[in-house]
Formats: structure tokens, C-alpha cells, sequence
């Protein structure tokens, strides 16, 4: 679809997503066959309204040749990433805070209706876990704030809290309250715990009253998602956030490249399809971001969705639900 198409649809309804068909030939999956060259891509875009699917940054060099055209500058990967795809997760928030000329030039590397969802910084998650954060936390958000229409939702990413860090559920939870008071409604939030027992009926209402999603994750640690859905109702704020970061440990025991599948995740796909044409048909938007660490190509894993979203079409959604305003966007 040429840009300016694509740009035009973006204004004025849901906003296109992205589709490569993967080749699926029976090739192994570590011998790099499955890897087709993008200007090989076949990107005609599924129409899966108020879904957007997308990656956790979009820097690996390991992309050039596989996903970006051979010979594409770094300075190129971001307009580059955004011809493809309508979101990105901003993995490098977490690392620091960018500057403002940064953010403005990702602002101004990608088309109206693209989002950018970002991590808070470690300063703020990890080092200080909420306390005494307050010029950490207004530098982020004022930051952030240039990205303006571009800007979607900020992820508290936790990391994963022994009795030694918080001796109680209550302990966290009451932390975790006071902070999202003082959080500006401005913004939209997401929040990610690696304590798969604290996602209870407290955190849930919590993350209610103050219309913060709970982030729901594919990672070993955790509970998947089709019991986690069969328990409770995880929506919790108007649009669910969804990641898919996979074994850090065990992947990176395997490769330290990233440019082709070497995990097989059609078993956990045939999981997840089924979960989010249940939350689609409640009228709910969904971003969601796969990782490199998952299955060791993140483009390569949203191949892998939609193939199997187009497997199992006699579930599709059929019609798009409410207008043009994407509430994701501030």
C-alpha cells in the first residue's frame, strides 16, 4: 500500500496494520530460510480493527537485510520500521531518559496516527521503586509529552520483588497506590508485574478506579493468559496492553543474533488468538508488542500472528466497534 494511502486511511478510520506472509515450507527454523528479504514482503495489511500490533524497538542491526533493505542507515530504521508497522514499544526509556531533540525526531520520522508506547525509566521502576522520584518521573513525562498525537501508553515494567524488597502483596500495592495518585490524567498507563500471585482481585480494582491497564505477558514466570482470562477479568482500564517478551536467559543461551525464528511459537499463538478475539469482541482496542527474546525475530513473530489469525478466520471479527477517535492517542 503506498504511504500516502496508507496515511489517508490512518486519518480517517481505525489505522492500517501490517501483514507479511512468512514462508512456511517445512524449512528449520535455525537454518535461516524463513528469513525473506523485505523487498520480497507481501504487505498486504490484515483489517484487524482496534488491534495494532508492533515490536520492542526498532534498533537491532540485526534487521538490516531481513526486515530493513540492505544498506539502511541506523538513522533510517525508525522511518523505515514506521512503513511497516503503526506502534513501536520504546525499549530504551527504560535505560534513560531521552533528550527533547530525540523525541521530536521520532515525532517527525513517523506518519500521523502512529504510536509510540515507552517504558518508565529503571531509575524510577527498579532503583527507587516509586519513592522519591518525583523530578524522575516530571522529566519523563515532559519529555515524552513532545511526542503529542504520537504518544500512547507509558508501561511500569517491575521487575520481579522477593519477600526481602516487599514482605507482603499489601506492601507493593500500597506503594503502587500512592504513586498512581500522583500521576497526571493527562497520560495513559500500564502497568507489568513479574509476581504472577499478586495479579488479584486488589490489584485488578486498583488498576480500575485509576482506568491503568494491566499489562498481560508471555514469559515464563507467569500464568497464561487463557487461565489468567478464566479466573478474572483483566481489562482494567479502555484498552489492553500486551507484551510478548519471551526467555531473556534461555534464548540468549542459543543465539546472540536476531534475525531469524529459531522458537517454534505457533502452540502459544493458537493461545493468544482465541484470548484476543474475546477482548476484540468486547469493543476493546489492543496494542500488543512482541520482543526479539521471544522467538528470536520479532518481525518475524508478527508473521506468525496473522498467519494464524488467518487460520482460524471463522472467529474473525467482523466489523470494526466505535469511530475514528483512538483514545490510545492523547
Amino acid at each position: 500500500m503506498p504511504a500516502a494511502q496508507r496515511d489517508a486511511e490512518c486519518a480517517a478510520s481505525e489505522p492500517p496494520f501490517p501483514r507479511r506472509r512468512p514462508r512456511r515450507d517445512g524449512s528449520s527454523l535455525d537454518d535461516g530460510a524463513g528469513c525473506v528479504p523485505a523487498c520480497e514482503w507481501n504487505l498486504t495489511q490484515p483489517r484487524i480493527p482496534n488491534l495494532r500490533l508492533g515490536t520492542s524497538s526498532w534498533s537491532s542491526e540485526d534487521w538490516v537485510g531481513t526486515f530493513y533493505p540492505p544498506g539502511t542507515p541506523l538513522a533510517d530504521f525508525l522511518s523505515e520500521y514506521a512503513q511497516h508497522f503503526d506502534t513501536v514499544e520504546v525499549d530504551s526509556t527504560y535505560y534513560r531518559i531521552p533528550s527533547e531533540s530525540m523525541v521530536r525526531n521520532w515525532r517527525a520520522r513517523t506518519p500521523p496516527g502512529f504510536i509510540f508506547a515507552a517504558k518508565f525509566p529503571q531509575a524510577i521502576t527498579h532503583e527507587k521503586v516509586l519513592q522519591d522520584c518525583r523530578r524522575e518521573l516530571a522529566d519523563f513525562l515532559r519529555t515524552m509529552g513532545l511526542l503529542e498525537d504520537r504518544l500512547g501508553p507509558l508501561l511500569l515494567q517491575f521487575p520481579y520483588f522477593n519477600k526481602q524488597a516487599f514482605a507482603r502483596p499489601e506492601d507493593f500495592l500500597n506503594r503502587l497506590g500512592r504513586f498512581l495518585e500522583e500521576l497526571p490524567q493527562a497520560f495513559s498507563y500500564a502497568v507489568e508485574v513479574r509476581n504472577k500471585y499478586w495479579i488479584n482481585a486488589r490489584l485488578l480494582d486498583l488498576l480500575h478506579k485509576k482506568k491503568v491497564a494491566l499489562a498481560l505477558i508471555d514469559h515464563p514466570w507467569m500464568t497464561p493468559v487463557r487461565q489468567l482470562l478464566s479466573r478474572q477479568d483483566v481489562v482494567t482500564a479502555d484498552f489492553v496492553y500486551i507484551r510478548w517478551p519471551g526467555d531473556r536467559k534461555g534464548i540468549e543461551a542459543k543465539t546472540q543474533h536476531w534475525d531469524r525464528i529459531i522458537i517454534d511459537r505457533e502452540d502459544e499463538m493458537r493461545t493468544w488468538i482465541p484470548a484476543i478475539r474475546q477482548l476484540l469482541k468486547r469493543g476493546i482496542r489492543i496494542l500488543g508488542y512482541f520482543n526479539n527474546h521471544y522467538a528470536g525475530f520479532a518481525p518475524g513473530s508478527i508473521e506468525l500472528f496473522y498467519q494464524e489469525w488467518e487460520r482460524s478466520r471463522d472467529g474473525t471479527v467482523e466489523n470494526g466497534i466505535g469511530g475514528s477517535d483512538d483514545p490510545m492517542i492523547r
